[in-house]
């Protein structure tokens, strides 16, 4: 294999005289090296390297966003297939049940069972892409490690009573509307 200084001068790119002059300088450069010890800092060399040293850690970067945006994307997809595969029906749609999202109060219409199971915590209210879908507990437990932030309402019935409280006989409606 030629080295680059012959392959320049076939190519017609330097002529004779210059290839002969960039010789001679690197030669005269090496000699004085050997006899002070002290080698001489190559600043296109150096400028090299970190321009590489630069590109590798702007590739691991990006590499990082795309995996990163990646597993966004995976996440997402299990959350819609959950919600999908598992949502609850709402019923004939007679009674309206009020609950807030986005600091907004929203209602949808739901069956007297449906609700009762909402009050109760076996329902839960998950917020997709601008759909509001019924899911059991246990998926929306899952769907809440993934992201939180899609899961509206869960109710957690208390079945604690306080042994000094006063209106302990008393039962609250949960039916009340807002």
């Amino acid at each position: 294999m030629a080295s680059l200084q012959e392959q320049f001068l076939k190519a017609g790119l330097v002529d004779k005289k210059k290839a002969k002059q960039s010789q001679h300088e690197k030669s005269r450069q090496q000699k004085v090296e050997r006899s002070t010890g002290v080698q001489s800092v190559d600043e296109a060399r150096l400028a090299a390297q970190e321009t590489l040293r630069k590109n590798a850690e702007r590739a691991r970067e990006l590499n990082a966003q795309r995996d990163a945006a990646a597993t966004e994307k995976a996440i997402r997809a299990q959350i819609a297939q959950m919600v999908q595969q598992s949502r609850q029906s709402r019923g004939n749609g007679d009674i309206a049940y009020n609950f807030t999202r986005n600091g907004k109060i929203e209602r949808i219409y739901v069956s007297a069972a449906v609700q009762a199971d909402l009050v109760a915590g076996r329902l839960v209210i998950v917020c997709q892409g601008g759909t509001t879908e019924l899911v059991p507990r246990v998926i929306a437990d899952k769907i809440a490690e993934r992201d939180a932030s899609l899961v509206v309402r869960v109710n957690k019935p208390t079945t604690e009573v306080a042994e000094d409280d006063p209106y302990a006989d008393f039962q609250v409606p949960d039916d009340l509307m807002w």
